[in-house]
């Protein structure tokens, strides 16, 4: 009987500390991953914010981080197209519409063929491949940027930054997996 009242204390005890440690330790490895992974990347910070705020990234690894990135990249832009779309139907200056006209037509092809094809070689284990798309992508978006500065201040200046910051940093996670 004294055995038995001397094991359970010992498992319990062994219960209470190991069973909340093990999502601990996962949550601090996931952690660890994401800011080990992105010290290696051009925009350290905006690579932790977006892999941290993402679901999923607790048990990732750096393929996931990279596929995360790109889909976060694709979103990004996605977005950004539909932003220059309003500001043309907005805008009643042709000045402004034809650097805006630019621009969507740089973006689109990055939203419907150039991204997606990167993503469709990046699950295929394509990597150089999903590489140049992606780095194409950033292109396009400082392409987009500099439309503006010919002529006047762009309204799109911190939305193009921001792709072509994720765009580099897509790019930097995908040559780890190389």
């Amino acid at each position: 009987m004294k055995s038995f009242f001397f094991l359970t204390p010992i498992l319990l005890l062994n219960l209470i500390i190991l069973s909340p440690r093990t999502p601990a330790l996962s949550l601090e490895k996931s952690v660890g991953l994401i800011e080990k992974t992105c010290k290696k990347t051009p925009y350290h910070d905006l690579c932790v914010s977006s892999l941290r705020s993402s679901p999923g990234s607790s048990n990732a690894t750096v393929h996931d981080l990279a596929g995360t990135i790109l889909n976060l990249t694709l979103a990004n832009t996605t977005n950004m197209l539909s932003y220059i779309e309003a500001l043309i139907d907005q805008t009643e200056d042709p000045q402004l519409e034809r650097p805006l006209d630019y621009c969507a037509e740089l973006y689109i092809p990055v939203v419907e063929y150039t991204l997606p094809q990167a993503i469709v070689a990046f699950d295929k284990a394509r990597y150089r491949f999903a590489g140049y798309g992606v780095s194409d992508a950033g292109d396009q978006a400082d392409k987009c940027e500099k439309e503006f500065s010919k002529s006047m201040a762009s309204p799109l200046g911190d939305r193009n930054k921001l792709v072509s910051e994720l765009c580099d940093v897509a790019v930097a996670i995908i040559k780890m997996l190389q």
